[in-house]
Formats: structure tokens, sequence, C-alpha cells
């Protein structure tokens, strides 16, 4: 007779087998789901931390959440988290624009009020501390298939020497046909300038002079009154401005460019300020002459501040109209001409020439001003250097002044082809900057292509790199959980812990006086591997903490009492309980980072002089190696270990 198993059994075989069943049918999700607890319990042990070190999120309340576009180290300690309007349109609309600041060292935060839409503006730091902020949005870009009335650059005319013009956001011009376009945004146009000219008849008889005027200019973007394409024209007209009357309707009026229905760009603001860090607040300077959006503003070894390229006020890229602001008197001069595309990464060198390795951001043609060279402001030369590889991949590349700074080496990391293109490069290489005839050679490589990455350079000389994405924007879910230290010395990479939260474009990150790495923001297109969710802007923050504070715990060199200036011979004298424990000092200038681009930061190796219970520290006194400003003073033992970083004041 055939064995009969029991109701009991029945139950049981059934159970064990949809146990089976089920397990099978989810053994990936099984196995993820113990590699994950495997994992956390892995990294969160003592051993693994002080070899990679490890990585923590701020806990930040939701009114100062925001979406980090900038960020910018100050000599309080805190960071100036800027948004503006965030990269929403919403927001512009609204005139809602976003400043949050925050105390690491108390982990507090303060919303700051923010006068102008600062989103892809540009800034440095200025030799007395404050922070510049130049430039942002005047308009959010339109697409093909979203424009439904032309527009275009209207070039508005004074003729009148005596006096400027200010024609309101909403003036209206009227061709002689009766087309009427209205303007976008306020505008001035300023006095009419007058000269004289003296002649003389055939008897050499001084003549009556005569007075010659010469028409002042100002731009400004319209778009035409009707919908449709009777307003669009490719000729240039004379448009009366309407509302004006008498010798004013015959001072002033507008000359169209182009107005079409073509793709309508960001367009960028004339606007600058001085964020000042002790009283926390945007303090406004005289405008700069072009408005400019995504621009590179890099201070200069007098303390001055270059500002260069971005896309103007009709969403033209700049041809090279660079202009100079001088924080002694609060306005801007003309700087010498030279074309780059938008972001261009600039480092100051040794003799006051800038550095361009090619890393850039965003906009401006594949042909025209990507090849790295030395460029000579004083008779403004740009000499190419050679030798880069993957020269067609450097937009949102990251770029670096190796440290020390003494060594005029500057590293490029990564980067895909110019605008939506899917190509990346694992690519790195370095240049001596010192050598008479400098030729990029070869680093080591990332573990995959990469856009967007962040790197850091930390008081023991090496390069903390982290995050970024392989695809433009992080399409197809490619954002990469990796980080790596950079040894200049052995030039090779070392694996560094992993973060957790995922950084592609509008991401930053810089390091703080504690010796420690926080890491901002991040704007994908799509929030899923098939792109088909629309991304959402990353607010998290997560914080590095390296291996060497994990190793000593509280055990650091500590630097006591010393001055915040440099004495007549550039030295600073610090009291210390262990001397001979610091092993090397660094100053180190801190961060102005946005859209990969920080030529802020820099490492500059100090004489060190032990004494009884003291340090002395001699500063060099080059200024293109040590620009004016405050900096981070850095010791480190003979492990590496950092200490927490003392602010000095270099003037």
């Amino acid at each position: 007779m055939a064995y009969q198993p029991s109701q009991r059994t029945k139950k049981t075989v059934l159970g064990i087998g949809g146990i089976a069943i089920l397990v099978g049918l989810n053994a990936p999700a099984a196995l993820d789901f113990v590699g994950d607890k495997y994992h956390a319990y892995k990294i969160a042990q003592p051993e693994y931390k002080a070899k990679y070190g490890s990585w923590s999120q701020i806990d930040i309340p939701e009114e100062f959440r925001t979406n980090a576009i900038h960020a910018a180290l100050l000599h309080t300690g805190k960071v100036l988290i800027v948004a503006g309007s965030g990269n929403e349109q919403k927001k512009f609309d609204e005139g809602s624009f976003d400043t949050i600041l925050w105390n690491p060292a108390a982990n507090t935060f303060k919303r700051i009020p923010t006068p102008d839409d600062f989103f892809c503006s540009g800034h440095a730091q200025l030799p007395d501390g404050r922070l510049l902020v130049a430039g942002g949005t005047a308009r959010y870009e339109l697409l093909d298939g979203e424009i439904d009335r032309a527009g275009g650059g209207m070039r508005v005319k004074n003729e009148n020497p005596d006096k400027a013009v200010f024609l309101k956001k909403g003036t209206r011009f009227r061709s002689p046909a009766g087309v009427e376009y209205v303007s976008r945004f306020d505008v001035t146009v300023p006095k009419a300038k007058k000269s004289f000219k003296v002649t003389y008849n055939a008897r050499g008889v001084m003549q009556p002079w005569k007075t010659r005027v010469k028409a002042a200019e100002a731009r400004v973007f319209v778009e035409a009154v009707e919908k449709g394409p009777m307003s669009v024209t490719e000729k240039q007209a004379q448009y009366e401005v309407v509302g004006l009357t008498g010798k004013d309707a015959e001072n002033t009026y507008g000359l169209s460019e182009k107005i079409t229905f073509d793709k309508q760009d960001f367009q960028g603001i004339r606007a600058a300020y001085e964020f000042d860090p002790v009283a926390e607040k945007y303090i406004p300077v005289d405008p700069m002459d072009k408005a400019r959006w995504y621009p590179t503003l890099v201070g200069l070894d007098d303390g001055r501040v270059l500002a260069v390229s971005g896309l103007d006020d009709v969403g033209v890229i700049d041809p090279g109209d660079n202009e100079i602001y001088d924080p002694r008197t609060k306005k801007w001069s003309r700087g010498p001409k030279r074309y780059f595309p938008t972001y261009p990464a600039l480092f100051l060198t040794k003799g006051g020439k800038l550095f361009y390795p090619a890393s850039n951001a965003g906009y401006g043609p594949a042909e025209s001003g990507r090849e790295p060279g030395l460029w000579d402001l004083r008779n403004n030369t740009f000499e190419p250097v050679p030798g880069l590889r993957d020269a067609d991949e450097t937009e949102t590349s990251a770029s670096v002044l190796l440290p020390p700074a003494q060594d005029q080496r500057v590293m490029i990391l990564g980067g895909g082809g110019v605008g939506e293109s899917k190509k990346s490069t694992p690519r790195t290489a370095v240049v001596d900057l010192k050598k008479d005839n400098p030729v990029f050679e070869d680093g080591p490589n990332l573990p995959q292509g990469t856009r967007y990455l962040n790197s850091v350079i930390m008081p023991d000389d090496t390069v903390f790199t982290a995050n970024g994405s392989e695809d433009y924007r992080g399409r197809s879910a490619s954002n990469i959980l990796k980080a790596q230290f950079y040894d200049p010395k052995g030039n090779v990479f070392r694996e560094a812990a992993a973060p957790t939260v995922g950084r592609n474009y509008h991401s930053e990150a810089l390091l703080l006086p504690d010796g420690r790495v926080a890491t901002f923001g991040s704007d994908p297109l799509f929030d899923d591997q098939q792109n088909t969710k629309l991304g959402h802007f990353e607010q998290r923050m997560e914080i590095f903490t390296p291996p060497a504070l994990h190793r000593a715990g509280d055990d650091r060199p500590v630097l006591k009492d010393g001055p915040r200036e440099l004495d007549q011979d550039h030295r600073v004298t610090f009291r210390t309980e262990h001397p001979d424990r610091i092993a090397e000092a660094r100053l180190m200038r801190p961060s102005a980072v946005t859209h990969t681009t920080d030529v802020e930061q820099r490492s500059i190796e100090l004489g060190v002089t032990r004494g009884a219970k003291a340090v002395t520290f001699e500063v060099p006194k080059d200024t293109s190696l040590v620009p004016p400003g405050w900096y981070m003073l850095f010791v480190t033992d003979a492990d590496g270990t950092p200490s927490k970083a003392r602010w000095i004041h270099v003037k």
C-alpha cells in the first residue's frame, strides 16, 4: 500500500517547499540583503576605518535643506552654501533665492537673505576674507518646441551726452511696421560720449570747435508681444521706445539684432556682491560690465580678481571680454581679452601666469578654447601645453594644483565629451610647470570613466577624490560610489571608504578646518536606470573622516596660542606641548567650489623651526605662490595625522 502522508505532514512539506521556492525565487534579493548587512558591519569596524576612513550623514533640519550649487569655506570656519533658485524654474519665477550658512563645529544652520539669483555665478576669496560673488541667472533656458514668441537681443542707443537712460523691465520697442517687442529686464544706458575737434582753415586760422557725440549703448533681451512667426526678423531695424516723447524719444531708440524662434539659453546678470563673513550678509558692489552665467572668478597675485567667460544677457557665450575686480575700489576694469568655454579652471602659478588644464563645464563649441596652456596676462599670450590624452574629454573634468604648491604641478582627472555626450574617460594626467617645455604625462587611471569628480587637497599632501558619474548628469543610474586618495609622490591611487550618497552634476566637496571633507549636492537628470523618472536634487550632506583621524582619535598634534597675522619676516609662532611631534606644516587656502571647478584651494609648504614648547613657521613671500587672504594652518606628524587648523591672515 502506498504511503499516505498525514494532513499535518502535508502542511509541513508544503511549508518547507514554499520556503524553498521563495528562497529560490528571491535568492538575489536575499543575497543582497545578507551582503548589505555584512558590508555595513565591515565598514563599521575600527580597523576598517583606520585603513579606509568613514562616511557619516549630517542631520539637516528641513527648513535649511537646499539645492547646494556653490560652497565656500569662510575664515570664520563656517561654510556658505549658495543655491540661488537652485535650478528650479518655479523658485526663479517666485524670486525665491537661497543661501544657507552652516557652522560645522556646532552643526548649526542660518538662512541668509539673498538679493539676486546667484545660481551658476562665480566666486573667489578676497584678501580681507570676504567672498566675491558675481554673475548668476537672469532667465532660464527655453528649449526647441517650448518657444511660442520670437526673442533676441535689442541694442538700446542713447545719444544724449547729458544724462543716462533707465528703461524698466516691460519697456516696449516698436518697429516701423508696428511690430512690438517687450524687454524682460531693466536696462541702463550710459550718457553718450562728447568730444571736440579743432579745425583750421587754409590760412591756418583756428575755426570754432566742432562737437561730436558718440551714442552710448546697452543691450537687453526682448520678446515679441504677439505669438507666432510674424515677429521673427533677421534684419537690423531701428525701433522707437514706446512712451518716450520729445528729445528723449529722439535720443533713445533700439536697434534689433536677430529675433528668432531659436533655442534660448540661460542668461546671465551683471550683479556683484561681497559676502561679509563677520556681518554674515551680502554687500552690493559695482556690477560687472558684462552679464555672466557660468563664469570663473580667480584671485590674482595682487589681490584683484579676474572674471572669465559665461553666457551674457542674451544667452550668448562671452567672446573673451574678461574683466578685473579691484577690492580696494569695489570697481571693475577691462581685463585681457581671451576666449574660454564656461567655468574654465584657471590656476595662479609662479610669476603670475594662469594655467588652464582644459578643464571646464557646460557651454562652448568643441573646437574652441579646449587646448591647455599657460596664459600670461601681462602681454596676453597663450603658450599651449601638449601631451594630454583624451583631449576631447575635458568637459566636467576635475583639476587641482597639486600639493605642495611650490612643486607647480597641475593634475586633471576624468572628464567627458562636450555637452550631453555619453563619453567619459578614466584618464588622469600631470604637468610640471617648472620645466622649460612642460608636457602632460599620464597618471594612474581612475577606476572607470568619470565626470563631475570632486577633488580635495588634504593636509598630508594627498588629494581625496570622490563621487562623479560615468554618463552625463548620472544618466542610466551611472553614479560612482567610490573614493580614493591620490599620492603625488608615488603617483598612485589608494582606496578609500565608499560614499553612500551618489553625486554628479551640481555637487561640491571641500576641506573643513577639522581635517574632514564635506560633500554636498547632486542634480541627476533621472532617478532610475531606465531614464523614465525625472531626477530630484540631492539635499543630503555627507562627511568623510580620513583614516588618520580614526587612527589617532583624540591624540592629534595641537597648536595652541599664536597670532593671526605674520610678522615683518613673514613668520608666525605658536605654542605647542610637543614641538618634536610636528613633522610638516601647510598653509591651505579655503575652497570656493562649483561645477567641479575649484581654483581657490592650494596648499603651501612652510618652513618649520622647533623651539621649547613652541614652533615657528615661515611663509613664502611670493604673492603668486601665496596670494593675499586668509589661510588654514595645519601641521602633521610623522604618521600624517593633522592638527585642527588655525586661521592666519596673509596680507
